[in-house]
Formats: C-alpha cells, structure tokens, sequence
C-alpha cells in the first residue's frame, strides 16, 4: 500500500480570525457628552435650514418684527414702572393710576368755543353748584388727549393708554401662550392616540371632537362667565381645552395617520415597542411640526376671543386691550369718532396686529412644515 503523504510538513490550513467584539464595541463607543453634541449640532443644522426657508417668506419677518415690538413692550412696562414711573405710581399705574388734567372754563350762558366755555348746567354737572354766568371755574378733563406726561392721552377715568396698552402686550402674550401650548399638547396626543390604535378609540375620541366643534364657541363662553368668574389664565385652559379636544385634534390626526404607515413606524413594532413608546417616541415627533404651525393660529385666536370677552365685561381681569374698549365703550365714546380717538384705535390696533403677526408667521411656518409648499 502506497504511503499516505505527511501532514507534517504541509501548511496548516487557514482559518479566518473572528474579530475581537469586545474590541469593536470599545472603538465605537460614543461618551454621553459626545451624543449630546451630535445631536445639538444635527439640531442646529436643521435650524438653519429651516430658518433659511423660513426667512425666504418676507410676510414671516413682518410677522415676526410685530410680535417683537409688543414682546418690547410687554418687557418694558415693569421696568419703567420700576424706573422712570417709580415715583408717579398712582398716575402711570393701568388698572387704578389717575391723572385728571385740569381746565379752566369760563361760565357763559350760550357756549360759542367749547373749549373754554361751558353752560351754567354743565358747571353744576361737573359739581361746581354755586357757579354763575361769568365765573371761571377748574374742570378736570378726562379724557385727555395726548400730551407730553401722557403720550397717548388718557382715559374716561384718567388712567394713562400708554401704560394699559404697554401692560396689555403682558396680557396678550399670557393668554395666547397659554392656550397655544394646551391646544398643541392636546390635540397632538388626542390625534396621535386615535390614529394609532383605530377603532373605538378613534371613533370616541373623534366624535367628541365633532361635538365640541358643535358647540359655538363665544355662547358657549358667555354661558360659562355668567356663572363662574373667568380669569385669563381659566379663559386661557378652557380655550386650550376646548381646541386640543377639538378640530385642531382632527386636523393632527390625519398627519399621524400618515406616519403610521411608515416602515420604521412596522420596525419599531416588531423590536417589541410598546404602544406608549411607539406613540410618544415616533409619531408625536413626526405630527410636532404642524402642532407647532397650528399653535401659531391658537394663538390669533385666543386674542380674539378675549378682546370679545372683555368688551362685553364678562372677565375678571385687571386690564387687558379688551378693556380699554369696554371703558371707552361703557363710557359713551364708542361713536365719538376721531374726537377721542386715543380711546379706541391703540387698543383695537394692537388687537388687530397682534392677531394678525401671528397669522403671517404662522403663513409662513407653512412653508417650511408643508412638503408640497417646501419643495416648492
């Protein structure tokens, strides 16, 4: 029998070298801090791109210069307050301030210039009893048309409008936050729950949104005032409330219904993700950026509301541009016309721009969370 040739001298066959695992791990092991700055850079990088579709809409700057104006004056009335009214508190204070301008008038018995005369009876109105037909007699003016100690005039009861409109702006941006950020928190998980799970859940939760769509807002709110004394932060949550259970949910639960469909929505369900993680860790950020575009009109919204509100008297707030009209208004200068015009145009301007900034970034946020406008 022919000799077997000798493995001795023959090459040990080569096997392939398994790769240290423990190695590889270690070499692509990120520290926490490392993660955190990858995310904070990636974060940035979606700012600036965002930003930079963002400003392209010139209606959004406009927008954002209004809002930054009355965020100025929100910011600045406690400060002069603190500052330069410090010492003139019960003049420049908006809810119980009072600075009666004081005239004198002489007593004729046919009024020719009414500015500096006034009728016998019209004296004994103003309390001066004994006053006779040629006397001169010290009439406190209220309202008062601007001046240099009040710039923008003061009202029926002698309270500055500069300092109620500066304090309002405070008001306005409470309120409007506020309500914004309970619409989106609401209405991003009611829209994000239903789509999700389907079925009776979707069905409950979208037929108490149709009926609260039902319900009229502003009698359903002067019903409410009417028996509970309705403060801006209880105005702000019912509204809230009443717009994340409401048609901003409907609106958000068809963008969570496209995101259900998405694979990695199918590749998080098979590696074993709950419900609560899959809605909270997946769809929710997916649906934020419309809530953030909705939270914009909330907030032109609530604004509105309150101004409504407050001229009916049905707040209890100190002071508010709603206010300033239902003083104006309770005092019989609502059809005075340019005569007073200090009492009605800052504040109906300032609710109108107001709302109407928040419109015109909301517009433009559009842009950029839309897919069809942005790739436009």
């Amino acid at each position: 029998m022919a000799d077997q040739p000798s493995n001795v001298d023959s090459p040990p066959s080569e096997q392939p070298e398994s790769p240290d695992i423990g190695i590889v791990v270690e070499d692509i092991e990120l520290t926490r801090g490392q993660i955190i700055r990858t995310r904070l850079k990636l974060a940035w990088r979606s700012f600036r791109k965002n930003w930079s579709l963002f400003a392209e809409n010139k209606i959004g700057i406009v927008g954002l210069g209004i809002i930054a104006i009355f965020g100025l004056m929100a910011i600045a009335h406690p400060i002069l307050m603190a500052t330069v009214w410090s010492d003139k508190k019960d003049i420049y204070d908006p809810v119980i301030g009072t600075d009666a301008v004081i005239v004198e008038k002489v007593v004729v018995v046919e009024v020719t210039d009414p500015e500096t005369q006034l009728t016998l009876q019209e004296a004994q109105l103003e309390g001066e009893l004994f006053a006779s037909p040629g006397d001169i007699v010290e009439i406190p003016l209220a309202p008062a048309p601007p001046s240099r100690d009040h710039l923008l005039g003061t009202d029926p009861l002698g309270r500055d409008i500069l300092s109620q409109l500066m304090f309002g702006a405070r008001a306005a941006f409470t309120l409007g936050i506020v309500a914004a950020l309970v619409t989106t928190v609401l209405a991003t998980l009611v829209g994000s729950v239903a789509a999700y799970h389907g079925g009776l859940v979707d069905t409950w939760l979208m037929r108490q949104a149709d009926l609260i769509l039902l319900m009229p807002l502003l009698p359903l709110l002067i019903v409410v005032a009417a028996f509970y004394q309705v403060g801006l932060i209880g105005l702000a949550l019912i509204l809230g409330i009443l717009g994340g259970l409401g048609g901003t949910a409907i609106i958000l639960k068809s963008q969570a219904l496209a995101v259900k469909v998405k694979p990695f929505i199918d590749a998080a369900r098979v590696a074993g993700g709950s419900s609560r993680h899959i809605i909270l860790r997946h769809v929710v950020p997916n649906v934020l950026p419309l809530s953030f575009l909705y939270m914009m009109f909330e907030v032109t919204a609530a604004i509105l509301t309150e101004a409504t509100l407050s001229f009916f008297g049905l707040l209890d707030i100190e002071m508010s541009w709603g206010i300033m009209i239902n003083t104006a208004h309770t005092q019989g200068y609502t059809l005075s016309g340019l005569g007073t015009w200090w009492l009605l145009l800052p504040a109906g301007l300032a609710v109108t721009f107001m709302g109407f900034a928040f419109f015109l970034v909301g517009r433009a946020a559009d842009e950029v969370v839309n897919p069809r406008l942005r790739a436009r």
